[in-house]
């Protein structure tokens, strides 16, 4: 492993799929760590992001199946056909443990074929707080699916002031410990690069107007933990103008970011219930880390704790420290369910009358149910839409969770476990 590496929790999963599986494609947006992660692994590396390598692999492609195992092929949406030599070379042999792809964006010429059954792909995405090693967790979303109903506890002083400090400096390992205004210009030019240089190398043009793709990106992350309709963004992003981008153009726009992974919606949860059948199924509002989501909006420590609204597309009752919170939870969570295979959903009815944030789902579909709360003292009227999907479908909830900001983790009399989101854990 390269020195001063930090273990991820997708090691543990990288360890076990080699044992076992030819080529893994670790997949995510730009400066994740996947290259890390992958060259602590790799004994020949073939770094596609280099123009000077990208050339010599380009005289002789199939030189990326040769050299010692693991082989590492380094962003290699780069050149899309070492994907089908790769996926050609384990055809020959399904010798565990050979190839590691890394990409940071869905090839601008997809393959010729999709590597099913022969690459098999492993999401990365950015730190959660337990990897950040902000404090040791308690308490194991894993067991949480078990269903056994596993005893709730654990004890932490992390404040609001730290969740607020956590969500501002990214998870993005290589800002870790930057100064507070270095992480500021960094995260300011990994947005830059998005709309100067991301979207022309995945697209194949470049962005005609890229004030407004700005404008459009800020309203986005104003819509931040939401599931405001694309067309409200689009209109936010375009207030006091008379100036709109065509629907189609937005659309693109939407569809470029979450082939760079740097938007990634949570999906509706759609059980096969007909007590559940009227459920709203517009998907919620996530970036890759909220730390881009902060600093499009101009957030700091300040507006953050003094409850500053999140804007026009916000929920209601929300701040944009709520929507924050909830989707710096929703990533430690998909990041963890991924580790347990499990999905990651969001539950809602079509009038709106009951949500749930985060559905983890076992591949039986039965649940976990989580809601998330800015709040450091639990109350009956933050788990009443908990209590409300428990009567609906009885034992396929494995258990049910509030994450919140408060010190300590435990049981609730009706059984719905506490948890603070710094306690929370694989």
């Amino acid at each position: 492993m390269v020195v001063d590496y930090r273990r991820r929790v997708i090691d543990n999963e990288l360890d076990e799929l080699m044992t076992g599986v030819a080529a893994i494609a670790i997949e995510g947006p730009r400066a994740v760590g996947k290259t890390e992660t992958a060259l602590g692994r790799a004994a020949t590396a073939y770094r596609l992001d280099d123009a000077g390598a990208r050339e010599i692999v380009r005289a002789g492609p199939e030189r990326v199946t040769t050299g010692a195992r693991p082989v590492l092929i380094d962003e290699w949406q780069l050149l899309p056909e070492t994907w089908d030599l790769v996926r050609r070379a384990v055809d020959r042999d399904h010798t565990p443990g050979q190839y590691l792809l890394t990409g940071s964006a869905a090839a601008r010429n997809p393959p010729t074929h999709t590597g099913a059954g022969r690459i098999v792909s492993l999401r990365m995405r950015s730190m959660t707080l337990a990897e950040r090693g902000v404090v040791v967790p308690t308490v194991s979303l894993a067991r949480l699916l078990g269903g056994d109903r596993p005893e709730i506890g654990g004890t932490t002083d992390v404040t609001a002031e730290r969740y607020a400090h956590e969500m501002l400096a990214s998870g993005l390992p290589g800002l870790r410990d930057l100064p507070e205004r270095a992480v500021r210009a960094q995260l300011d030019g990994y947005l830059e690069r998005i709309v100067d240089r991301d979207f022309e190398d995945l697209g194949g043009a470049q962005v005609r107007n890229q004030a407004a793709l700005r404008r459009w990106m800020r309203a986005y992350a104003s819509a931040l933990s939401s599931t405001t309709s694309y067309e409200k963004i689009r209109d936010a992003a375009t207030a006091g103008s008379d100036e709109k981008p065509a629907r189609a153009t937005a659309l693109h726009w939407m569809d470029t970011l979450e082939r760079l992974w740097v938007v990634e919606p949570i999906p509706a949860w759609i059980p096969q219930l007909n007590e559940l059948a009227r459920l709203a199924r517009s998907p919620k509002h996530q970036l890759a880390d909220p730390a881009l989501a902060a600093r499009l909006r101009g957030a700091t420590i300040d507006s953050l704790l003094e409850g500053a609204p999140a804007g026009p597309l916000a929920r209601r009752d929300a701040t944009l420290f709520g929507a924050l919170f909830e989707s710096q939870v929703a990533l430690d969570v998909r990041v963890y369910a991924q580790a347990a295979e499990a999905r990651v959903s969001h539950f809602r009815t079509r009038d709106g009358d009951h949500e749930v944030d985060l559905i983890v789902e076992r591949a039986d579909q039965r649940i976990v149910a989580v809601e998330v709360k800015l709040a450091r003292t639990i109350t009956d009227d933050h788990v009443r839409h908990l209590a409300w999907l428990h009567d609906r479908i009885g034992p396929d909830l494995l258990d049910a969770v509030v994450i919140s900001t408060g010190p300590e983790a435990y049981r609730r009399r009706d059984g719905i476990a506490v948890v603070p989101a710094a306690l929370l854990g694989i």
